[in-house]
């Protein structure tokens, strides 16, 4: 499973995909995640299977949803991201996958 996490730098949001791996490794589950600036979307996106925004770049949904119709796209729970909550933005990544 590909996981692509925007956000307006890649910086705050590479502890969320620290603490999402940590989540995958209990779960005895094999993800690949990668956190990225909203404006590289474009050369992480085709490979990804779930592309989640940082909530400060939420502005940006509809475009990246648009650039990629056939993928589940959606903001992280603002909550969720500021507590760094790696288990429910995975389940949440894996729910819209449906696996």
């Amino acid at each position: 499973m590909n996981i692509l996490l925007v956000c307006a730098a890649g910086m705050s949001t590479s502890l969320l995909v620290n603490r999402m791996n940590e989540a995958a490794t209990k779960k005895g589950i094999t993800v690949h995640i990668e956190a990225h600036p909203v404006g590289s979307v474009a050369s992480y996106g085709d490979k990804a299977e779930v592309i989640l925004l940082g909530p400060q770049v939420r502005y940006e949904l509809n475009k990246i949803k648009g650039m990629y119709p056939d993928k589940p796209v959606e903001v992280i729970n603002m909550q969720d991201y500021g507590m760094m909550n790696g288990q429910k933005v995975l389940d949440h990544a894996i729910a819209l996958l449906g696996k």
